[in-house]
């Protein structure tokens, strides 16, 4: 796995490191400190699996920058890393391409379970910002929020919409995200939601156990 990682502040992309060597020892990490040289990198090097990046550095606006990048490395996802936390700044970000918005203060158990979340092809969304979203944003989220670790497999089917079930059915095919929406008629955008939802119902960390456990339920093998 190969995941550039940018921020200006040379002690946060150190420690940034740091976690993610804790992650995956084998993983490769290519680190820039300024969007001119996030820019040189991704020009260079397209292979990457993950672009991690603060938001506000030199080189560039960050608005234009998160664009560029994503419209250079169209496959990777996208996690901002920021200390910047405004509800529109966020949206702002996952509009544009973004596929997670981490702040800077959260705890290195959560920005790994944000990277897992988002390299398993969900969308990584502060639960304070979930509460702060106005209606039909993130709903798709939302409705997952209050879900526990201790609920039972039908409550669990019965939480699951058809539409997450006909996306686990499409993941068990090994299909990806940009396949499945175009199979269902959705967004790429939305499928991410979905798949995030359905990681959160499952009680599953990656894509992989989605489908162990959906399969344990049955939902695989009832497929039409």
């Amino acid at each position: 796995m190969k995941i550039l990682i940018a921020d200006d502040h040379e002690l946060f992309l150190k420690g940034l490191e740091l976690i993610l060597h804790d992650f995956d020892q084998n993983m490769t990490i290519v680190s820039a400190k300024n969007y001119t040289e996030v820019f040189e990198k991704i020009k260079d090097n397209k292979g990457f699996d993950l672009v991690l990046t603060d938001l506000a550095m030199p080189g560039s606006d960050w608005l234009e920058a998160i664009e560029f990048i994503h419209k250079t490395l169209p496959e990777t996802p996208i996690i901002i890393l920021s200390a910047v936390f405004e509800k529109e700044i966020v949206q702002k970000t996952i509009e544009i391409g973004a596929a997670g918005y981490i702040p800077k203060t959260s705890s290195n158990a959560v920005i790994i379970s944000a990277v897992n979340l988002v390299l398993s092809g969900g969308v990584y969304i502060p639960p304070e910002l979930l509460q702060a979203t106005k209606q039909n944003e993130f709903d798709l989220l939302k409705q997952v929020e209050n879900i526990t670790e201790d609920q039972s497999s039908s409550e669990k089917i019965k939480i699951l919409s058809p539409r997450q079930i006909d996306v686990i059915r499409l993941i068990a095919q090994g299909k990806a995200n940009k396949q499945i929406a175009y199979e269902l008629g959705l967004t790429e955008g939305t499928v991410k939601l979905h798949v995030t939802a359905i990681l959160k119902i499952l009680n599953v960390y990656n894509r992989t156990g989605a489908v162990i456990e959906a399969n344990r339920l049955g939902l695989i093998n009832n497929s039409k």
